[in-house]
């Protein structure tokens, strides 16, 4: 469905973008995740066909963007960052002037407008200016007006920024339901909210690809070993010295103290290890009395800080090398 093949975007002597490559498929939900500069709004801008690469393809559903700009673009229906609209139009009226745009056919217009504002439960609004519906209402204006040409792939731009949680709640089952007949690339900052409807992750940083995969893949791939945190009292303060007699634990960790006096630690084993029986006895034995265990969940924040912290100490040691051969 859409294939990026060494794709490089210069301004002037800054490299943007450095010859990147993935692909989408058909019907997948994909998010697009990098830091600040990291990328993003570059890659998303040439996927529109707003921008130009320097080098490289960027193939939409068959269509070369450069080759066959029109009917590249046709595929695609955008939801930008920041929801400009025009305010002194109805919601009716934008979501027609963007049909319009699209150059949906006049005998399929009203229908397909019709459809599109039942499709974003827009129809209590649908007579009201612009300007006074809320933030959440315009998000829904800014995605109709992304759905109208049933384009086959969507392209959302920080799609809940600025929402209450009872508005991004809506607006992310608005998104799930729509892939079941779009490819969706999502472009967000909240980590959470990619993990929870996306399928598949692209992580850019400094104008590289970091990772494609899945998001339950990639916090696997960051795991160190099994992670436990517990909670115990200690009284005599001997836990420590007691873990280092426990054979498999590599390293234990003081969170906090709690107002009753508990400790919280993080204890960190082989992935093959499982410590949480042992624990139980010998802590037990020793007068440490185990208020909770359970085992650390590794998140996408976590993947995601981690791949981009290793990337970092990679081209800090490539630098180093470079210098000390020259």
């Amino acid at each position: 469905m859409i294939e990026v093949k060494n794709v490089t975007k210069k301004y002037g002597s800054f490299t943007a973008v450095d010859n990147i490559s993935f692909n989408i498929k058909e019907g997948e939900i994909v998010g697009l995740l990098g830091p600040n500069g990291a990328g993003k709004s570059t890659t998303m801008n040439m996927l529109t066909g707003f921008i130009e690469p320097n080098e490289g393809q960027i193939i939409i559903d068959g269509y070369d963007m450069l080759k066959k700009p029109k009917k590249a673009k046709k595929q695609i229906g955008y939801m930008p960052e920041g929801v400009p609209l025009y305010n002194d139009l109805t919601v009716k009226e934008f979501i027609n002037y963007m049909a319009d745009l699209k150059m949906v056919p006049k005998k399929e217009k009203k229908e397909k407008v019709q459809k599109i504002i039942e499709q974003t439960n827009l129809k209590d609004v649908q007579n009201k200016l612009i300007r006074n519906i809320s933030r959440g209402y315009k998000q829904r204006v800014s995605m109709a007006g992304a759905l109208v040409g049933s384009p086959k792939i969507l392209i959302l731009d920080e799609p809940t920024v600025g929402l209450d949680p009872k508005q991004i709640t809506e607006i992310r089952a608005l998104i799930k339901s729509f892939g079941k007949d779009h490819t969706i690339i999502l472009s967000s900052h909240i980590l959470s909210e990619v993990s929870q409807i996306c399928e598949k992750v692209i992580i850019i940083n400094k104008g590289k690809i970091v990772a494609v995969d899945t998001p339950n893949n990639l916090e696997e791939k960051v795991k160190e070993g099994n992670v436990l945190q517990i909670t115990v009292e200690d009284k005599e303060g001997k836990i420590e010295e007691v873990s280092k007699n426990i054979k498999g634990i590599k390293e234990i960790k003081l969170i906090k103290t709690n107002s009753d006096n508990t400790k919280e630690y993080t204890i960190t084993s082989d992935k093959e290890t499982d410590l949480r029986k042992e624990l139980f006895e010998k802590y037990s034995k020793e007068n440490i009395t185990i208020f909770e265990l359970k085992k650390a969940e590794s998140t996408l924040e976590d993947a995601f800080m981690k791949l981009i912290e290793n990337k970092d100490e990679e081209g800090k040691k490539n630098v180093g090398n470079t210098k000390k051969r020259s």
